[in-house]
């Protein structure tokens, strides 16, 4: 387990979390060009060291973004997002005056809402199977 590097330990507790996280411009509005992508993960790499977490996958097209997050048990994920959007969201506005045109009725680049699924390990089924064939003690 120690040569594997997808599992990570901390302090009482050995992990693997990883999320896929998708943000939406506000609207869909088609906004991105490489360069603001480029930008983008920049900013979201730099917002995931602050919380521990490590941004392992970013991609993203012209009016969303993926990313593949792998993050510490202690790292409420709603919180990650928050500051994902927020910070990204407030540094878009401030290097590329040009993209508030798409935003200015809500003065907000992403969509209020996001998508997060877990990823990795088990297919729930094999981890059911596991669980349901534990020997239960007497």
């Amino acid at each position: 387990m120690a040569s594997d590097p997808s599992i990570r330990t901390g302090r009482h507790c050995v992990f693997a979390l990883n999320a896929h996280l998708v943000f939406v411009t506000k609207y869909r509005h088609r906004v991105f060009h490489d360069r603001h992508l480029t930008r983008l993960e920049e900013i979201m790499r730099a917002v995931c060291v602050d919380f521990e977490t490590e941004l392992v996958e970013f991609n993203g097209e012209r009016d969303h973004v993926h990313l593949l997050v792998n993050f510490p048990p202690k790292v409420a994920l709603s919180k990650l997002v928050n500051s994902l959007k927020g910070v990204s969201s407030r540094r878009m506005r401030q290097e590329f005056p040009g993209l508030t045109r798409h935003y200015w009725r809500a003065n907000r680049l992403w969509s209020g809402s996001y998508f997060a699924g877990s990823v990795g390990g088990a297919p729930l089924d094999v981890l059911r199977r596991y669980i349901e064939e534990q020997t239960r003690p007497a």
